[in-house]
């Protein structure tokens, strides 16, 4: 295993990727050409593309499928049903849904239509339900039966949708069932610009509550060659022949990006999962010969802590294993380098509001560089700015990551003042995360902006603590954030998950950070609690271990 290797990168095209002049890094990438015809919509792309895919989705539980010949054919069959149920070009249809293998096809119906799509978490209360059908307009939604109760009093339409084919025995099932089986196409498919809203996706940006991103269908088709083919093009092993484990949630954009929509470009098999469980992971994946696997950093750990205690035989179809969506440390990174010398790690970065495209890492024979984030995605730009004084800085020094290029959101719903203090007005998008390029392009995440706690006037990055508190043998998870203090404006403190039986003291973990940091990164004060909240994607919800402090204080 070899790291940060200082050699000749084979695909560097542009030898000048920083400009110290006007502070832009530019993409190691060569350019892709992006489709320039304004009447392109998303759904055309994606099945413009051929290959020699045979299955598109399979369900993991049960083992059924819908294959690439039934794909199009079911997405017109929905969008029909839809058309006659008086939905049109510009509506917007809510996504309430778990993963499933009719995700990415209802996804796409809704498209084909014209209309949009907003997605939400399954798990949402009534109150967070309400203000996004509301904010959006919604004319309708596809939802589980046990989510009927929350969507019933909002009065708009619902379709349940069944987890596989063996769920239309059951009569709730009945309007979905008709729909997808129609065997019919719109009579006349509307005219559908590149520029058209295609989705809104709801994200808490750099500040504040969520808010709607909007993505038009020139977005989504950027997002699909920027990161999805491209990234696949990279790669000598036919795309047809790849099997991708989905159990990264598809109304996050990390998982939509890739399992509802850019891969069904490719021609590879999706293997769906409903809910992350480790022992059916491990199932699926040798039953399946699963080949790709992306994750976020608790599927990581709960993959390398379990595959230690397996035989050799297991788990060997795996090919390349993909994080993102918040940090790792290095520990975790070496602990599965160790646990998978076989299979190809890397990392990768985006956010809701660049549809997912930022940064993709690559490994080759003589170069890898596991801690990083990646290389800028082709055709994308970055600025990296001191957050006090506003200065571009060079490779090796930390400020605030601002992206550029095709993949940036059109804007946030209904809030023009949010998306003006989040694009600049040359297109800058000001992502409030905290990075670093090294020398040879890579991009290192340091943390969020908005988390960085300020002790006397020094700057404290939570996941820096977090690293070396992860390395405590009797620590199973641990998040750091800021409290406010009179004499000191703010100090850190540790919420800890101890292993069972631990009887680790606040004293002693004190201790044990201030032996490896410098003395105004010491934790303050320790609070012991049962689990970590986390978002579904894994990061941590700091927010609402900052409103409990004022209790625990």
């Amino acid at each position: 295993m070899t790291e940060n290797v200082n050699c000749d990168i084979p695909l560097t095209h542009r030898p000048h990727w920083f400009s110290p002049k006007t502070g832009i890094y530019q993409s190691k990438h060569a350019p892709v050409d992006l489709p320039s015809d304004p009447f392109l919509d998303l759904v055309s792309f994606v099945f413009s593309h051929r290959h020699d895919g045979v299955l598109a989705l399979l369900d993991s539980s049960s083992g059924s499928s819908i294959s690439y010949s039934k794909l199009l054919p079911f997405v017109k069959s929905i969008a029909s049903g839809l058309h006659n149920m008086g939905v049109s070009q510009g509506d917007v249809v809510l996504l309430l849904l778990p993963n499933s293998v009719y995700y990415p096809v209802v996804f796409l119906a809704v498209l084909y239509l014209g209309a949009v799509v907003t997605a939400l978490n399954p798990l949402s209360s009534v109150y967070e339900i309400r203000n996004q059908v509301n904010e959006c307009g919604v004319c309708l939604a596809f939802t589980v039966p046990e989510n009927f109760k929350k969507l019933e009093p909002l009065g708009i339409p619902i379709v349940a949708v069944p987890e596989n084919e063996k769920g239309f025995k059951h009569g709730c099932f009945s309007c979905f069932s008709e729909l997808i089986s129609r065997e019919c196409d719109l009579p006349q498919r509307p005219v559908i610009k590149q520029d058209d809203a295609a989705g809104i996706l709801y994200s808490s940006g750099t500040t504040g509550v969520s808010k709607g991103v909007v993505l038009s269908h020139k977005i989504l088709i950027a997002m699909v060659e920027l990161f999805v083919r491209f990234e696949a093009s990279q790669y000598q092993q036919s795309c047809s022949r790849n099997v991708y484990l989905a159990v990264l949630p598809m109304f996050h954009v990390y998982g939509l990006s890739l399992f509802a929509v850019g891969l069904l470009s490719l021609g590879s098999t999706v293997v769906v999962m409903r809910k992350f469980d480790i022992d059916e992971v491990v199932r699926v994946i040798d039953e399946y010969k699963v080949t790709h696997f992306p994750v976020v950093p608790p599927m990581l750990k709960a993959l390398t802590t379990r595959a230690k205690g397996m035989n050799g035989k297991r788990l060997q179809s795996l090919v390349q294993v993909s994080c993102g969506a918040a940090p790792l440390s290095i520990g975790v990174i070496h602990d599965f380098l160790r646990t998978f010398p076989n299979v190809d790690f890397i990392q990768g970065y985006g956010m809701t509001e660049s549809t997912a495209v930022g940064t993709r890492g690559f490994n080759t024979e003589k170069f890898r560089n596991y801690s990083s984030i990646g290389l800028l995605a082709p055709n994308m730009e970055a600025k990296v700015v001191d957050w006090n004084t506003g200065a571009f800085l060079p490779p090796g020094s930390s400020g605030e990551l601002w992206l550029r290029g095709p993949s940036i959101m059109s804007g946030y719903l209904n809030n023009e003042e949010a998306t003006i203090s989040t694009i600049d007005k040359d297109g800058w998008l000001h992502t409030g995360d905290v990075v670093y390029f090294d020398h040879d392009g890579y991009l290192h995440l340091s943390d969020r902006l908005k988390d960085i706690i300020k002790y006397k006037g020094f700057q404290i990055a939570p996941a820096d603590l977090e690293a070396v508190l992860m390395l405590h043998p009797e620590i199973v998870d641990v998040a750091v954030t800021g409290a406010m203090n009179k004499e000191t404006g703010e100090m850190p403190v540790a919420f800890v998950v101890r292993k069972v039986g631990s009887v680790l003291s606040p004293k002693h973990i004190m201790d044990y950070v201030a032996e490896q940091v410098a003395p105004y990164k010491k934790v303050r004060k320790v609070f012991f609690i049962n689990k970590i909240p986390r978002s579904p994607t894994g990061k941590i919800l700091r927010r609402q271990l900052r409103n409990c402090l004022t209790s625990y204080l």
